[in-house]
C-alpha cells in the first residue's frame, strides 16, 4: 500500500502586474519584457472613427459649419474641433492606434493635445518622454 502525498489547502500564485486606467476603465498592464495580446483601445478607435465620419459630413455639405453639426450632435463645438483634429494625424500613427500598438498609457485626452500638422513632427511630438509613445512602439 502506497502513501498518497496530500494535498496542500491553499496554493499561492504571485503574477506582477500593475493597474492602469485607459479609457476611463481600469486595465492589468504586465511588466516589461512580457509578452501580451495587443487591444485597440475603444475609446481612441470611436474617437478616430467619429472625427472622420463628422469630416466626410462636412466636406459633402451635409453641414454647412461645425457649429451646426455640433448642435446636432449635440456636443459642444470646442470638443467636436478637438476630436476633428485627429483627422490631421499621420496614417501611421492612426494604423498604430488601430492596431493597438500605441502604449497603454496613451488616453484620449493626450491624443487631443494640441499636435504638429507636419506628419514628420508628430511622431517625435507624441513619442517624447513628456507624451508616452503613441507611434507604434510599444511596451
Amino acid at each position: 500500500m502506497t502513501r498518497a502525498t496530500p494535498i496542500p489547502d491553499t496554493v499561492t500564485l504571485h503574477v506582477p502586474f500593475r493597474v492602469v486606467k485607459r479609457g476611463g476603465r481600469k486595465e492589468m498592464q504586465m511588466p516589461e519584457g512580457a509578452t501580451q495580446p495587443r487591444r485597440a483601445d475603444g475609446t481612441l478607435v470611436k474617437a478616430l472613427a467619429r472625427a472622420f465620419r463628422w469630416k466626410s459630413k462636412l466636406e459633402s455639405g451635409e453641414f454647412a459649419t461645425i457649429a451646426e453639426l455640433a448642435d446636432r450632435e449635440g456636443i459642444a463645438p470646442s470638443y467636436m474641433t478637438r476630436v476633428l483634429r485627429l483627422t490631421l494625424l499621420s496614417p501611421d500613427i492612426v494604423e498604430a492606434i488601430l492596431d493597438g500598438k500605441q502604449r497603454p498609457e496613451v488616453t484620449l485626452a493626450q491624443v487631443l493635445e494640441p499636435f504638429p500638422l507636419e506628419w514628420a513632427n508628430q511622431q517625435d511630438s507624441l513619442c517624447r518622454p513628456a507624451r508616452p509613445a503613441i507611434c507604434g512602439r510599444s511596451t
